[in-house]
C-alpha cells in the first residue's frame, strides 16, 4: 500500500510576464530567461507535462506511472479525470508584468472542440506590490460586441471589472471568466488538469498569439464571478482553519498559526494536496516525518490516514482536494 506523501521536482515555465519572485519561494531559476510559473504537481492530458517524483523509493517515477499501479492508494474513491489524469494542476506564479486578459473554457464549449479541455482556477494571493490589480469578470452590460470594440479602440480595461490584489485573499475564476493577474502578484493557483487558454488581449506585446474570437465565443457575458468575501474560519489547538473555496471540482482550505501547532489531518477518501505558502511544517504519518518547507508541495494519498500537519509559528499552509463532483467529470467530458 502506498502509505507516504509523495513530492515531485518543480516544473519551471519561462514567461514573457514572469521574473524572479519564486526564489523567495526556494525555486532554483535559470539566469538567463524570465520564469512565471512553477508546475508543482501535473498530469496534462496527451504528451504534456508531468511531474516527477523527486524523493523516496519511487523517486524518478512520474505520477502517470505511478497512477497506474497505486491508482486505488493515492485516489480513494476519486476518479481520475476523463483523460485518465490526475484532476488537479497545481502551481506557483509570479507576475513581474500583466498577464494577458483571457478566458477558459467551460465544459459546454470543450465538449464541441476537439483538444481543449475545461478550465476552472483559483488564487491565493501571496505577494502583492502596492496598488497591484486583479482583473476579473466584465462590466455589467458588456457583450461580445461592446467588447470588441473596446477591443478595436484599445481600451479593453474599460469593460473589465478589477479588484486590488490583497494578500491572502483568495480568487475563484470559474471557466468562461474573462480575468488577468496584475504586475506585481505572486499566488498559488489550484486547476483543473488543463492548459487551454485563450488570450483576448496582451496590454500591447507582441509576439504572441491571440484567440480573440475564441475568447468572445467563451466568455460569459451574464453571470459575474464570485466576489471575493470573509471566509468562515475555525480555531482550535493553535491552528486557525479557513474555508477559502468550494467549486464543482476542488476545495481549499487554509491553515494558519501564530505559534508551533499540530493539526491532525481528518480521515479522506480521496487525496489531499498540501503547499507550504509561508514559514515551515511537516507532514507527521506513520511512515515518518516529511519537510514541507515554504514553497514545497506535497501530495498525500488517499491510503494515508491518521495523519498529521506540525506548523511551525507564523506558517501557512492550503490544503486543495479534489471534490466528489469530479466523478461528473468523467460523464460530462
Amino acid at each position: 500500500m502506498l502509505d507516504t506523501p509523495l513530492t515531485f521536482t518543480p516544473i519551471l515555465v519561462p514567461k514573457v510576464w514572469g521574473g524572479r519572485r519564486l526564489e523567495k519561494l526556494g525555486k532554483q531559476l535559470p539566469s538567463d530567461e524570465p520564469i512565471g510559473e512553477s508546475w508543482e504537481l501535473a498530469d496534462m492530458p496527451g504528451n504534456g507535462p508531468c511531474s516527477v517524483i523527486s524523493s523516496g523509493p519511487l523517486a524518478g517515477h512520474t505520477l502517470r506511472s505511478v497512477l497506474d499501479t497505486h491508482q486505488q492508494d493515492i485516489m480513494g474513491t476519486v476518479p481520475l479525470n476523463a483523460q485518465g489524469r490526475f484532476p488537479l494542476l497545481i502551481k506557483f506564479l509570479d507576475a513581474c508584468e500583466n498577464l494577458s486578459v483571457q478566458v477558459h473554457p467551460d465544459q459546454a464549449w470543450a465538449d464541441s472542440h476537439e483538444g481543449a479541455y475545461l478550465k476552472s482556477e483559483a488564487w491565493v494571493v501571496l505577494d502583492a506590490d502596492p496598488g497591484s490589480l486583479i482583473w476579473a469578470g466584465v462590466q455589467p452590460g458588456t457583450t461580445a460586441e461592446s467588447m470588441q470594440v473596446a477591443l478595436d479602440a484599445g481600451r479593453l480595461t474599460d469593460v473589465l471589472q478589477s479588484r486590488p490584489a490583497q494578500l491572502g485573499s483568495c480568487h475563484d475564476l470559474p471557466s468562461g471568466t474573462c480575468h488577468a493577474l496584475g504586475k506585481g502578484v505572486l499566488v498559488a493557483e489550484v486547476q483543473t488538469t488543463s492548459d487551454t487558454t485563450f488570450r483576448v488581449w496582451d496590454w500591447g506585446r507582441t509576439g504572441r498569439t491571440m484567440h480573440v474570437a475564441a475568447s468572445l465565443a467563451c466568455i460569459d457575458f451574464t453571470t459575474p464571478p464570485p466576489a471575493e468575501v470573509a471566509a468562515p474560519s475555525v480555531s482550535a489547538s493553535g491552528v486557525t482553519e479557513t474555508m477559502l473555496t468550494t467549486t464543482p471540482w476542488f476545495t481549499m482550505r487554509r491553515l494558519d498559526t501564530a505559534s508551533p501547532s499540530t493539526w491532525r489531518i481528518p480521515d479522506r477518501t480521496g487525496p489531499t494536496v498540501a503547499m507550504c505558502i509561508r514559514g515551515d511544517a511537516r507532514i507527521l504519518a506513520t511512515s515518518g516525518t516529511t519537510p514541507l518547507g515554504m514553497g514545497s508541495t506535497v501530495l498525500l494519498p488517499a491510503a494515508m490516514q491518521d495523519t498529521s500537519i506540525e506548523l511551525d509559528g507564523q506558517t501557512a499552509v492550503v490544503l486543495a482536494e479534489p471534490t466528489a463532483s469530479a466523478i461528473d467529470q468523467n460523464e460530462l467530458q
